[in-house]
């Protein structure tokens, strides 16, 4: 990509209310994000009605409800799926919805035929869930939160079979690593997926961010590398872009202070923008990794440079000495890397003190 792709991840912040869902999408065009995300799920495909909440989400909705109960009230519809597309489409923003059971997938890919899939850092031990992406043959964008090497290159290896293998047989791990090895597969790799950093936290301790994984994931699968970012505030984010992100995800909200899971570690609207702007800002500064001036710089360089002078009279046929020869602004005579040259050399004119040196 010429420029980081941003994401601003909606998520479940919409509370289950398509009115906010709506201005969720009008936030993110406002803030110049490249698209905007949600999330499609089954609460009966994705989670069991015993599965305990997680420490954030206790903290941050009614300890007393269920899981299960919580995600059933945050499913999306295929006709609230209708609307929000369309909405996204007539904003001219990319709509985008991570999918967490093979129903979901399904929905994003046959019926809306979304162009790019986000695989959340749960589900990268799904391997059915990551073979059904593999064979759809879109590009993935694929969050490693709480995994290790080890994990990502079995996730790896499943994508590169379904890339490779659309039959319908029963798979082996051993085809999966073949898959992971071959030139083809790694051809499709290359191609279609691109790994997200992401610390699987709400929010992310500083201290628990590891950017440096960022290096670590480029080195060990030569793919593009992103990051999903949980902290709070937007620094985080701008040091990605500056260390090598090409995608940003970043959680968003219309106000911190909504009752939700996720409401108090995304960033409102202002925050956002603010974001946008300065990976946009960063993103120009990186420039193009040649040290040579640049433009402004050939005209300040005569300005901010020094030239040789003469520091007292110097007359005709006078020998240019320490004494009377110096450096001094302006640049736009000759060099002051040539002092030691003209030292000892004979004046072929006379100068006034501070006259720019012209003998050749």
């Amino acid at each position: 990509m010429s420029k980081t792709f941003i994401i601003a991840e909606a998520g479940v912040n919409h509370n289950g209310s398509m009115e906010m869902a709506m201005e969720l999408i009008n936030t993110a065009v406002t803030s110049g994000a490249d698209a905007v995300k949600f999330q499609t799920f089954r609460a009966d495909s994705l989670v069991t009605e015993s599965a305990p909440k997680a420490n954030y989400q206790l903290d941050n909705t009614n300890q007393a409800e269920s899981q299960y109960k919580m995600l059933k009230a945050l499913e999306l519809s295929k006709a609230d799926h209708d609307k929000l597309m369309a909405h996204a489409a007539q904003k001219k923003i990319q709509f985008l919805s991570t999918p967490f059971d093979l129903e979901s997938l399904s929905l994003l890919t046959k019926t809306f035929n979304l162009p790019i899939i986000k695989i959340a850092s749960g589900e990268i031990t799904n391997s059915p869930m990551l073979l059904a992406v593999a064979r759809t043959q879109k590009p993935v964008i694929v969050s490693t939160g709480m995994a290790n090497l080890g994990d990502i290159e079995m996730a790896l290896s499943v994508l590169a079979f379904g890339y490779l293998d659309n039959r319908e047989a029963r798979p082996s791990l051993q085809q999966f690593m073949d898959a992971y090895r071959s030139t083809a597969g790694q051809k499709k790799l290359y191609e279609k997926v691109t790994l997200l950093h992401c610390t699987t936290e709400y929010p992310v301790p500083f201290a628990e961010v590891n950017l440096k994984v960022l290096d670590t994931l480029k080195a060990a699968f030569n793919l593009p590398v992103g990051y999903s970012d949980h902290t709070q505030g937007i620094e985080i984010a701008i040091a990605a872009v500056a260390r090598g992100a090409t995608v940003i995800e970043k959680h968003f909200t219309l106000n911190k202070n909504l009752p939700g899971p996720d409401h108090k570690a995304s960033l409102e609207p202002q925050e956002l923008a603010s974001m946008v702007s300065s990976i946009r800002h960063v993103e120009a500064a990186l420039g193009h990794g040649q040290k040579i001036p640049t433009p402004a710089e050939y005209i300040n360089r005569a300005i901010a440079r020094k030239s040789l002078v003469a520091l007292k009279n110097i007359a005709a046929g006078e020998v240019f000495t320490e004494a009377n020869l110096g450096l001094k602004r302006p640049g736009s005579g000759v060099s002051g890397i040539y002092y030691w040259e003209w030292l000892g050399k004979v004046s072929a004119t006379s100068y006034q003190p501070n006259e720019l040196i012209t003998d050749l």
